[in-house]
């Protein structure tokens, strides 16, 4: 008997249709995989509260109403990102620089949920946010919003490293680390080009200076404040130092025994520095019978709790140490430190009228 052997034929057809559905299916995921974004990778920092926040994402909706970190994010480039701002961004002091750099503020569309000190929880909500940013000390706000899922970035500014501090963290949980390290580096390389000039000689004495805020002539700053880190980075000596607290009143009687050199005035809308030797008993000190009172020229290319800070020191350096410096027109010194700080989107500055420095 002989064994009968069979075998399997595959026709020609049947095999090309086979391999013409492996080369459509292929085809397809290719498809699918290159119209398929690549996963966003998750971000996270630590806010100052000594919470860690944590996105799945760099945050694409977020509401600031702290305006410190509002200079932050848009130094970061991350500003279209803001769906919600604070209500002090639209008061005429800063909002002519905000207004330059981005439409929905300067046509005043870009909603206002609250500011550092009250904060609407159901404006806020409705905005569907990513990531609020908050003062640290709103506690109830930052537990509402919270309880509710938002993810909150609280700040609290006490040094200048925290300022540092505040852009690397805004700088990851916006992916804009990048940016992030080249703003800290322009910082560093500012205040040592300034710390460079006023190398004091051994036995050199520093100015003794009288720091002014706006609420009033007797309100200062202690040591442990931002404005005694400013004076020391500036080659300066805070008459107010053996006083710790960071904002103070004083006596008339204070003052004149300090006999500040120099004066330094924050923004002052009431008082002009001319005004200060017309004060009852200011005529006599040393600041003001030598002209040297100064008020810096506006609180948003000033505000020593940004990173413009670098522009308030090299400013009051040169108040201090005058033939340390080159002259050099005000306008162009603060137009030449915020477009590198802002990456040049400022456009034309609001005008200032004086020039600082008096050397070669």
């Amino acid at each position: 008997m002989s064994a009968v052997v069979s075998s399997a034929v595959v026709s020609p057809t049947r095999a090309a249709t086979a391999g013409s559905q492996r080369l459509v299916f292929f085809l397809l995921l290719a498809l699918l995989l290159a119209s398929t974004p690549a996963l966003a990778e998750s971000v996270a920092a630590t806010d100052f509260r000594g919470r860690r926040i944590e996105l799945d994402k760099p945050a694409e909706r977020i509401v600031c109403l702290l305006e410190s970190a509002l200079s932050g994010l848009y130094m970061l480039g991350a500003e279209a990102r803001l769906v919600g701002i604070s209500t002090n961004i639209y008061q005429e002091s800063v909002f002519a620089y905000y207004a330059a750099m981005d439409e929905r503020i300067r046509e005043r569309t870009l909603p206002t949920p609250g500011n550092w000190d009250f904060v609407n929880i159901e404006s806020m909500v409705a905005l569907q946010p990513d990531l609020v940013i908050l003062w640290s000390g709103q506690e109830e706000s930052i537990a509402a919003l919270e309880e509710k899922g938002i993810p909150v970035f609280g700040v609290y500014i006490e040094r200048f490293a925290d300022i540092h501090r505040e852009i690397t963290a805004l700088g990851e949980l916006t992916g804009t680390q990048e940016r992030a390290t080249e703003l800290l580096a322009i910082a560093q390389e500012e205040l040592e080009a300034v710390q460079r000039k006023i190398a004091l000689a051994e036995g050199e004495a520093k100015p003794r200076i009288y720091f002014m805020w706006d609420q009033g002539p007797l309100e200062t700053a202690g040591r442990n404040s931002t404005v005694q880190e400013l004076i020391d980075l500036a080659g300066g000596t805070n008459v107010a130092a053996d006083n710790e607290l960071e904002h103070l009143v004083v006596n008339l009687e204070n003052v004149l025994v300090w006999n500040p050199e120099l004066i330094v005035m924050w923004c002052n809308d009431r008082l002009d520095a001319e005004d200060i030797g017309e004060l009852s008993g200011w005529r006599s000190l040393s600041a003001v019978r030598n002209g040297q009172v100064h008020e810096l020229p506006d609180p948003f290319s000033c505000d020593f709790w940004t990173l413009k800070y670098i522009f308030t020191v090299d400013l009051v350096a040169r108040w201090c140490h005058p033939d340390r410096f080159s002259a050099r027109d005000l306008e162009e010194l603060r137009a030449d430190l915020l477009n590198k700080l802002y990456g040049g989107r400022l456009g034309e500055l609001p005008s200032l009228s004086y020039e600082t420095g008096n050397g070669p």
